[in-house]
């Protein structure tokens, strides 16, 4: 409070100053302008309105740069914990500042406490070309020039791609932390492949290209069906073999814990496999003979079409006609 207020007199004396200076009555205005607002950044601060005290500061900086108002900009910011924005601006003051400033060995201590309370972030994006902010603040257009500084805490670290969602990450920074972020644009998600698929058939007008076009069908999905049940029968082979095992293993003396679970869980996974090639056989075979039995009841007048996707434990079938 007492370095605001202060600093409010020295403030309003540089106005004076530079409007006089340039001579020009826009100019004038802007330093009356830059005035007012600094004077109801004082009157905000003085009732602990930090965030209001800093944009009415900003706005008289904005108008009529000079130290004075830099230092209050720092104060507001210091007492909002923005420690990386009050470092940045008492490293602005020190710049700006006459040497013989008032307030130079208070801004000169406080960096030293700031100092402390900041770290770095060294942010990249795949693919460059991002626009990234740092809690909610732009802090510019990948690739960076530099890394960013930022107060100690937990921090939101945004990047905006061009046709792609914003990807966001969180990270906990530390005093003298030099953290990489990396932040990778969200991919498209690209159709599952399927293993077996048979293109769409159009609409059939003859007899004969009907018959052949059914016993195509018919003939891959009995294929499919055998051969699922061909994986079936071996995996319930190496299951039931596996079993024995397991059950010789457990009648032995001694054998160890660790033998026991591998065992038993090679059994159980491959009895899992067979169970389900089995049952993918089953619905195979059965959508198959349906579709072979309803080829020769009716006619082909609308696009036939069928999908096929096999996974390690569980089988998925479309078909459309």
């Amino acid at each position: 409070m007492r370095r605001a207020c202060f600093a409010s007199v020295v403030s309003l004396v540089a106005f004076g100053l530079i409007a006089r200076g340039a001579g020009a009555q826009d100019r004038f205005i802007d330093t009356r302008e830059a005035g007012k607002h600094f004077d109801h950044g004082v009157v905000l601060y003085g009732e602990a309105d930090y965030p209001a005290a800093l944009a009415e500061f900003k706005r008289a900086y904005a108008l009529a740069p000079n130290s004075a108002v830099l230092f209050n900009i720092g104060e507001a910011q210091f007492q909002l914990q923005d420690y990386a924005g009050a470092l940045a601006s008492f490293t602005r003051y020190l710049v700006e500042a006459p040497p013989g400033a008032a307030h130079r060995a208070d801004v000169e201590s406080d960096i030293e406490v700031l100092r402390t309370r900041v770290g770095h972030l060294t942010i990249a994006t795949v693919p460059p070309g991002a626009e990234v902010s740092v809690d909610e603040q732009p802090a510019g257009k990948t690739p960076l020039d530099d890394r960013v500084l930022v107060s100690v805490g937990h921090r939101k670290v945004t990047a905006t791609f061009a046709g792609s969602p914003p990807v966001t990450r969180y990270v906990d920074v530390a005093a003298d932390d030099d953290i990489s972020v990396t932040l990778q644009a969200s991919a498209a998600l690209a159709p599952a492949p399927a293993m077996l698929a048979a293109p769409s058939q159009a609409p059939r007008a003859s007899a004969p290209e009907e018959t052949r076009s059914g016993v195509s069908l018919a003939a891959i999905g009995w294929i499919t069906t055998g051969v699922l049940a061909a994986g079936a029968v071996s995996t319930g082979i190496v299951a039931w073999k596996d079993s024995v095992d397991l059950r010789n293993a457990r009648d032995s003396f001694p054998v160890s814990a660790a033998t026991l679970q591998q065992d038993s869980d090679r059994t159980r996974t491959f009895s899992i496999v067979a169970d389900s090639l089995s049952a993918a056989a089953v619905v195979v075979g059965s959508i198959t003979l349906a579709s072979t039995i309803f080829s020769h009841r009716r006619p082909h007048t609308t696009e036939t079409a069928w999908r096929l996707q096999l996974a390690p434990a569980s089988v998925r079938f479309a078909l459309t006609f």
